[in-house]
Order: structure tokens, then sequence, then C-alpha cells
């Protein structure tokens, strides 16, 4: 089952077709692409003495090199461990400590953070860059049979964004993700050949975890010139490209929609864009519809569970004469079809319909352990199920809606106050651009509600007014207590706010 398989079926049956385009330029198909992984492999097998099982960390900005490189580890037997471009060096350091990484391949733009990163450890993995003549050198020996990768073999490491200490690697096998390539086909969206995904988010994770089902289908890859996400530079690819899928974060949906001249954009090649990673609020949401039209699909999936908890599926989005049509759209979808979904207490009995609890899912998608982290696998995995530590509740029809991570809810005067819902309401406001909602310490009640606001520009919403926005909305005991105005929100290098940080400064 090894998943460099899914590459060579594309190169058999439709291997003259244009696999890889930077930009609007073919630059490969799907047998160069398949010939290349495979001396790639050789190469690391042979010149550089890498046997199966080995790591091998890509540290690279998006681009024609990405598939190959990620595709010729797998061939070889070997662990890809992709590594998210924007880290600093010390935390790329240690990603390249706690997986013992052999080999870094590296494009050029991040040589100096791959330099910082290995000087700094005592046993450091031999640096190559991703788009050179030392790489192209690798690959001119004779290329590698296929490794005959069993089902359970380690295939990525996807390492957590860390927000509240050390990221842990989850241990995703090639049985994992090709469940992920089943469910995608099963509930997520069609892919046909000739049909293109835009790699406008990083490879190193969402988007790059959905390389797979597009190879398995036998469609093109997209790379921006850019290496990232430019909204000018994505609907002029738009306009060129059909069938286009794309992955995004709520973030980077809400910078299209936003853009000035999407208007005038000619969207007909856009087929899907995928939604996830993030919380899409209401608003945000109902906006995406109107300019971008009945394209949107909503995952929920962790790195322990890639891209395969829930999914809200176009149809939901289109559904609007449904008595509970917000709801549905303010939720996460319904269990997708290869796993299990519940909502349980803190002892693992499953709540009733309405009731708020921790989410658990079980399935073949879900990984089988955090590298080098008993103590933290223990914890996550528990007869069977991961323990994902997000808070939600779930209707009658099986529609679950987030709350927040468990370690982010506010108990104030023994209630629990979700802070998702607070900021729902407030960004209902004009002159709200982000707002993240946590709690400090109280003498009486133990926790008060704090809103940090981000006002668009040239507002200044008062806190009368948004004070007045709670209580049309949500109780009177959710309201914050205290709205604190600031230029931007913490956030680290994928995007997520940081409530630690925020709290830091708080008690600050």
């Amino acid at each position: 089952m090894n998943l460099a398989g899914l590459l060579w079926r594309a190169a058999r049956v439709r291997g003259g077709d244009t696999a890889i385009f930077l930009g609007e330029r073919p630059v490969a198909t799907h047998v160069e692409t398949a010939v290349r992984a495979a001396a790639l492999a050789g190469g690391m097998r042979g010149r550089m003495g890498l046997v199966p099982g080995d790591r091998v960390a890509l540290l690279m900005t998006n681009g024609p090199d990405y598939l190959p490189c990620l595709f010729a580890c797998w061939h070889a037997g070997l662990i890809a461990v992709p590594v998210n471009a924007k880290l600093h060096a010390k935390e790329v350091a240690f990603i390249l400590e706690n997986s013992g990484a052999k080999l870094l391949l590296v494009t050029a733009d991040h040589a100096d953070v791959a330099q910082e990163a290995v000087a700094s450890m005592a046993a450091p993995p031999e640096v190559l860059d991703a788009e050179s003549a030392g790489l192209r050198g690798v690959s001119r020996g004779e290329p590698a049979a296929m490794h005959p990768a069993a089902a359970d073999d380690p295939a990525w490491l996807f390492y957590t964004s860390g927000t509240t200490g050390r990221p842990k690697g989850a241990t995703l096998t090639h049985r994992n993700l090709m469940a992920m390539v089943l469910g995608y086909f099963a509930d997520v969206d069609a892919i046909a050949p000739g049909d293109t995904v835009l790699h406008a988010a990083p490879m190193s994770h969402g988007s790059g975890l959905y390389a797979l089902p597009h190879v398995a289908a036998m469609a093109a890859h997209i790379l921006p010139e850019s290496g990232g996400f430019e909204p000018d530079e994505v609907a002029s690819l738009l306009g060129h490209h059909r069938g286009v899928t794309m992955f995004a974060a709520p973030t980077m949906v809400g910078r299209l929609v936003r853009w000035p001249g999407i208007g005038d954009a000619d969207l007909r090649g856009l087929k899907t864009i995928i939604y996830g990673g993030g919380p899409m609020y209401l608003a945000d949401c109902q906006q995406a519809l109107e300019v971008l039209g009945q394209r949107l699909v909503q995952i929920y999936g962790q790195g322990e569970s890639p891209m395969t908890i829930s999914v809200l599926p176009r149809w939901c989005h289109a559904d609007i004469e449904h008595p509970r049509y917000l709801d549905r759209l303010a939720s996460v979808g319904f269990a997708q079809g290869a796993v299990g979904l519940r909502v349980v207490a803190p002892d693992g009995t499953p709540l009733p319909a309405g009731e708020t609890g921790e989410v658990i899912v079980r399935g073949d998608s879900v990984m089988t352990g955090y590298w080098r982290n008993a103590a933290a696998t223990e914890d996550a995995l528990r007869d069977g199920w991961l323990w994902t530590g997000d808070m939600g509740a779930m209707d009658g029809d099986g529609f679950l809606t987030l709350k927040d991570r468990s370690k982010d809810v506010i108990i104030s005067g023994g209630t629990n106050i979700y802070p998702r819902e607070v900021e729902e309401v407030l960004l209902r406001h004009p002159d709200v651009a982000e707002v993240s909602v946590i709690g400090r310490p109280h003498a009486d009640w133990g926790e008060e509600v704090v809103a940090v606001v981000v006002p668009r520009p040239g507002a200044a919403p008062s806190a009368a007014m948004l004070d007045a926005l709670c209580l049309e909305h949500i109780a009177r005991f959710k309201r914050p207590k205290h709205y604190r105005m600031v230029e931007a929100l913490p956030k680290n290098s994928y995007g997520k706010v940081l409530k630690t940080a925020l709290r830091l400064e708080q008690d600050g």
C-alpha cells in the first residue's frame, strides 16, 4: 500500500497529461514526475545511504519540486517530515532533532533558516537545496524499485502548531493517508482527470495532504509563481485553468472575498474551495457564498486525523430553505463516512444532543500516536478513540458545532462560556475586523470575559456599542466585562491566534 503507487498509476494511465503547472506554464507530465521521484528515491537510497524508515524533512516553499520530493520519500520507503516554511530556526531545529531527520531538503529562500537550525544541533542532517544541481546529481543514479511499504508503516510526521508548548509529531501511516484519500472522494468532492488543484496554502499541511487525492484522480497541480497566496495571482490563475480546487484557511477565503478586484474576476475556472484549519464565522461564510457562489465545502480535521473528522458539503451550503440552515452553516457538518464521531463527558460517556463536551473520533484515518512521545500518545488515544481537545455540541441530526479548544473555555461563576460564541456576535459589528475572546482571573467569579478587538481601518467602536450588540444576541453573563482595542492579534506561523500570548499580555 505504498502511496507512491498512486503517482505511478497516473503515469501509466495518463502519462502524457500535465501533472504540474508553475502558474500558467506546464512544467511536468505525470510520467516525468513519477520518473523524477523514482530517480531521487534511488539517489537517497544509493548515494546518500538512507534506509527504509529514515526521516527526510522538507523545508520548502510551494513549488514544482515539492511533489516529486514528497513522493520520492515514499517510493524509497522513507518517512516524510514536511516542515512549515514560516517557522523560526529554533522551531525547525526542534522538529529536526525530534524526528531524527537524516536529510533536510530546502528551497533557496529558506537556506539561512536551515543553516541556523542545523548549526545548533549535535547531530545535524545533511542539507540539500531542493532546486540545485546537487539534488539533480543525487537523482542521476539508478532509479529505485518502489519499497513494498506495509499499510501501517509511517509515511508522514505531521507536526502540530505548538501554540502551548513544543509541537508533537503525529505519526501518519500509509493506511491513514489512504483512508483520507478515499474519504475525500466519498464525502468532500469529485475529481476528474483534467481537473486541477491550486496550492496557495502551505504544502507542508492541508494543501499537501489534499495533493494526494488529486494524484489519485490523475489531476494536475498548480503552483503559484509567488509560492503562496496572493489574491490577484489566485484570481488570474482561476481565469486561466479549469476545474480548480483550492484548500484555504478561512482567513485566506476572507482575503479573496475582500480583494477589491474580486467583482471583476473571471471565476469560471473555480470548482471548489475547501475551507478548514480554523473557525469560519457565520457572517464571513455568508459573505463568501454571496461573492463566490455555491463553491464552498468545509472540512474539520486535525493533524492527528488529517482532514477527516467531519464535512459540511456543498449541498448543505446551498440548502437555504432548510429551517436550521444558519445553524448548519455555523457548524462543521456531520461525521465523514469512514469515522466514528462522538461528543462526550470527561469520563467518556456520550452526551445527548445539544450538550457540550469533548469531540472524540476513531477510524482508519486516526494517527498511530505521537512520534517519540508515549505520554502524549496515551493521553490522546484512549480505547481506540482520539480525544481531540476540541469542545463541541451535536444536534439531533448529527451536525457538530465546535465551541472552542477545551483549554480556551472560560469558567465564570461556575458556568462555562465558549469564546467563539461571543466572537461570532462581536464580528457582526461593521467596525470590528478581528476579535479574540479570553478569560482573565477574577477574585469573585473565578474568571471574567475580555474581548481583544482589532477595529477596521479608520473605525473606533466603543465598548458601549459592542456591549449593546452582545446584550442583543447572547445572555448577559456571557458578554465581555472589558474591551481592549489593539492594532493586531498575535498569531503563530500558521495564522492561528495565540490566546496564550493574549492571556499573558492581559496578566501583564
